[in-house]
């Protein structure tokens, strides 16, 4: 044993590194040897070696042997042609082989560093999920590397941003242009409504509300709230719209610099100017702008002109109290001007009351000061819009009323001017009823003083294809801001008969139960007797009082036996209250409607509905009988028939004609009101035959009217009064209306409609 092994140990010593073989023994049943010589150019030999009479398991032995010293010089002697140099260039260094560059320990070095620093992922060491967690180390590299990315692109975003050399319309001086039917001006308007106002000539309690609603920090921050525009991006990038974030930076250079698109994009660069502006400008400068270009609603830009048009007052005259109605009109006109709904008079209060709230918070308003202000400022109702004259106002009020909803313009859009709006109005038609008007309203005045003061006249001619010829509005838009051709204040009376009379032709009567239709015509035959109690089909109609209802004749007048056509033109009320009960008040209601009247307008379904107990407009009487002119065709009235902005056409939705009644029932309605015509103003009806028309009256002397059609143009004229500084409620005429010889709203219509024939 001892002499085996110091055999081996003395073989050991006398092999040379090259020649030292390594071998490695599998457990019994395989047997492998490895030999490693070390090259150049070494070769490997494997042989297997099968045992004896298959004694035990094949033996694999693997032979790494190093050549020869003659076959290492051999082959030195070839050369490589991967390492044979440029014979051209390197003659002297002919047969030389070139040397592998070593590595710097700098590179060295920073290549461990990078191996260090390489990430193992998935995770070694952790098994499932964990493995997919990332390290904190992990963590900490990936923001590190986003917020240096994210600097180094908001560095070169700021340097690449420049401030806009021009101003937007939205600072920018625009007019919108109004024409007659004809094509000629009739009117120029717009959002021109602002008067810039210097800083100085702002009280600071106005200032400092604005500056409470919108950025109370204003004087302190960047341009910027980065705070407002995460929280924006977030909305905006989780629920598809932007909102808040802005500073009154941002919204100035907003309003000056770019368009009110709602976008990321836009909001990123609105950041970006406003940082590079907060820098060039100053922050008095940057308000001041703010002040005089932000949108106030009721077409006014500017603190000055909201001043105006909410108070009638300066900016300079305004208190702290006022200042904070206005600052809460920045968030929204529509939504806080507190004349326009009972929902937005209860968020201007609100809103009112938390800015001045704010205010003591911030130390702009002492706690004394605010403890005067407990009581809302209401603001005027109406708001000088208009200063074209005294009867276009009216005409421009209808015409951008119409225009915004017909090509969908919302009311900050319309502000912006641009607009040439081709009304239906004519000059012509327009001047004969102001100045019929006129007339009769000099004539009052001088017959009893004392009544006419209270008396109001409401005027309209319409077309039968719905266009809006003229209006009467009132005596003047600037002492009289409501438009009297389009109040809906007080009863139609008798001048609703024809849609009764139009109805029970249209869809007959039932005198039973649920009995089939009976057609009526022009001549059947109704009691015309006054004081008639009303009937249905199981008897007696009985009100609430527990009452029969009976009809009146005006000067309850006895009739008897009466054709309807006759009743009409007699202005019998006994025979068609009694036919809307027959027809059926739903039925009366529904062709009234077809015709042109406004549901809303509409009166209680009872029997006093075929009397005239609704209150349509004078635009949508004479409207309404203008369809039965039509044919029984009925259009929407309405007031443009064209827009243009800056040349361009805008969309806009046309009324279309409805079938209303059918042309026979309209034919018979427009006889009846001819021969009503007739036999009221006989001499009249000799140059005009085709003339139609009828007078309106109520039971209680409180409206007067004249509704009729010549050559498919119907007007009509009311006339009642109410004392508006005491109450709402209409007042007896007391022969205002003149008489039955000399009636005041038939002379109006007749002006309005000359020359007849």
């Amino acid at each position: 044993m001892e002499d085996s092994a110091s055999r081996r140990a003395e073989d050991t010593e006398n092999e040379t590194p090259a020649e030292r073989t390594t071998q490695l023994r599998l457990p019994p049943g395989i047997e492998e040897t490895t030999q490693l010589r070390l090259p150049p150019r070494a070769e490997e030999t494997t042989q297997l070696r099968l045992p004896p009479a298959a004694e035990r398991p094949a033996e694999k032995t693997t032979q790494l042997r190093v050549p020869s010293r003659a076959e290492i010089e051999a082959r030195s002697g070839e050369e490589d042609p991967a390492q044979r140099p440029d014979r051209g260039t390197t003659s002297g260094h002919r047969g030389t082989r070139r040397k592998p560059a070593i590595p710097s320990a700098l590179a060295g070095r920073w290549a461990r560093i990078a191996r260090r620093l390489k990430p193992a992922y998935p995770r070694p060491g952790r098994t499932g999920w964990r493995r997919w967690v990332p390290s904190w180390r992990q963590w900490l590299g990936a923001w590190g590397l986003a917020i240096g990315l994210s600097g180094t692109f908001l560095v070169i975003a700021y340097a690449a941003t420049d401030i806009p050399q021009n101003l937007n319309t939205y600072a920018t001086q625009q007019d919108n242009v109004y024409f007659w039917s004809d094509g000629t001006p009739m009117a120029r308007t717009g959002w021109v409504r602002r008067q810039a106002m210097p800083l100085k000539d702002i009280p600071q309690d106005v200032r400092w509300a604005v500056l409470a609603a919108e950025n109370q920090s204003f004087y302190s921050d960047p341009g910027i709230s980065f705070k407002g525009i995460t929280r924006a991006l977030v909305r905006t990038i989780g629920e598809g719209n932007t909102e808040g974030g802005s500073t009154i930076t941002q919204q100035y250079v907003k309003n000056v610099y770019l368009n009110q698109n709602r976008s990321v994009s836009r909001k990123f660069t609105e950041a970006m100017i406003s940082l590079k502006l907060d820098q060039k400008m100053s922050k008095d400068k940057i308000l001041e702008g703010y002040l005089n270009t932000s949108w106030f609603g009721r077409g006014t830009y500017g603190i000055q002109r909201a001043a105006q048009a909410y108070y009638g007052k300066d900016v300079g005259e305004l208190n702290a109290s006022e200042a904070a109605m206005l600052a809460s009109l920045l968030k929204g006109a529509g939504l806080y001007d507190p004349t326009l709904s009972q929902a937005n008079h209860k968020r201007a209060v609100e809103r009112w009351s938390w800015i001045l709230d704010r205010m003591v918070k911030i130390g702009k308003l002492s706690p004394a000061e605010r403890a005067k202000y407990t009581k809302f400022p209401e603001p005027t109702t109406q708001s000088q819009t208009f200063d074209t004259g005294k009867q276009s106002d009216y005409l421009v009020e209808l015409a951008t009323q119409y225009a915004k909803k017909a090509a969908h313009i919302s009311d900050q859009q319309f502000d912006l001017g641009g607009y040439q709006i081709y009304t239906t109005f004519d000059r012509k038609r327009e001047t004969a009823l102001a100045d019929a008007v006129t007339k009769a309203r000099k004539k009052a005045l001088k017959n009893d003083p004392k009544a006419a003061k209270t008396a109001h006249y409401g005027a309209s001619s319409v077309a039968a294809d719905g266009k809006i010829l003229a209006v009467y509005g009132g005596p003047d838009h600037r002492t009289q801001g409501y438009n009297e051709s389009n109040a809906s204040t007080v009863p139609a009376g008798s001048a609703f008969l024809p849609f009764v009379y139009a109805a029970g032709l249209e869809h007959g009567v039932h005198k039973t139960r649920d009995s089939t239709a009976t057609p009526v015509t022009p001549e059947t035959l109704y009691n015309g007797d006054d004081n008639i109690p009303v009937t249905t089909p199981e008897g007696p109609y009985w009100d609430r009082a527990n009452k029969k209802v009976a009809a009146h004749n005006d000067g309850n007048k006895s009739w008897g036996q009466i054709s309807l056509r006759k009743a009409l033109a007699q202005s019998v009320n006994v025979p068609f209250m009694q036919l809307g009960m027959d027809t059926g008040l739903d039925k009366v209601r529904q062709t009234a409607e077809a015709a042109g009247l406004l549901s809303s307008t509409m009166g209680p379904q009872v029997p006093a509905l075929s009397l005239g107990n609704s209150t349509p407009s004078a635009i949508r009487m004479a409207n309404a009988y203008a369809t039965f002119a039509a044919g029984g065709s009925h259009t929407e009235p309405y007031s443009v028939r064209r827009i243009t902005r800056n040349g361009s056409q805008v969309a806009q939705d046309t009324p279309r004609p409805q079938r209303a009644v059918s042309p026979e029932v309209a034919r018979e309605v427009t006889e009846g009101l001819t021969d009503a015509f007739g036999t009221a103003h006989p001499t009249a009806a000799l140059s005009a035959p085709e003339t139609a028309g009828k007078a309106g009256t109520t039971a209680d002397d409180t409206a007067a009217w004249y509704v009729g059609t010549n050559r498919s143009v119907s007007t009509a004229v009311v006339l009642y009064r109410i004392d508006l500084a005491k109450s709402l409620e209409p007042l007896p005429l007391k022969g205002l209306a003149g008489t039955s010889a000399d009636d005041v709203p038939y002379g109006i219509w007749a002006g309005a409609m000359s020359p007849l024939g």
